[in-house]
């Protein structure tokens, strides 16, 4: 991004990292903008994702398979609940823990959420062609699971 002084120096314009964060930032607020569209945030749709595809779960665990952290996913699961998109009930193994279960509002929300983030896909990819699209997927996901383990 060039400031009113003109483009930045030459080194830090080629930087991988540097060009990495900032196609992030672009395409997180993309994304923001498109949910909010909905009345929701990327952990509404993490979450519903989640137990979508996973099935039922605690906050425990589908804070670690999300990354979210556990006072957001408190926070994210009573906001979810009040809408009616998931439901909360004591595990009977440990009733001191919660099971969440995505609710058929939960499933249809998403579905329109899925929408919704397919469109802000396409906004943030439209200079590259399908091609292009796919060898980014595929290097971005070689990326991350290379370094994935490592985030902590």
């Amino acid at each position: 991004m060039d400031s009113p002084e003109g483009p930045p120096p030459q080194r830090l314009r080629t930087l991988p990292s540097r060009l990495t964060n900032q196609a992030a930032q672009t395409a997180n607020r993309i994304v923001d903008q498109a949910l909010a569209q909905a009345g929701v945030r990327r952990y509404h749709y993490a979450l519903l994702a989640a137990l979508e595809e996973y099935g039922p779960a605690s906050q425990a665990a589908l804070g670690r398979r999300t990354g979210i952290d556990r006072s957001d996913m408190v926070a994210t699961v009573n906001d979810l609940a009040e809408r009616q998109l998931l439901e909360r009930a004591p595990d009977p193994e440990d009733r001191r823990r919660n099971i969440v279960t995505i609710t058929a509002a939960g499933r249809r929300q998403l579905a329109d959420l899925d929408r919704l983030i397919a469109a802000a896909q396409d906004e943030f990819l439209a200079p590259l062609p399908a091609a292009d699209r796919q060898n980014l997927i595929d290097l971005l996901t070689r990326l991350v699971g290379h370094h994935g383990d490592k985030r902590n």
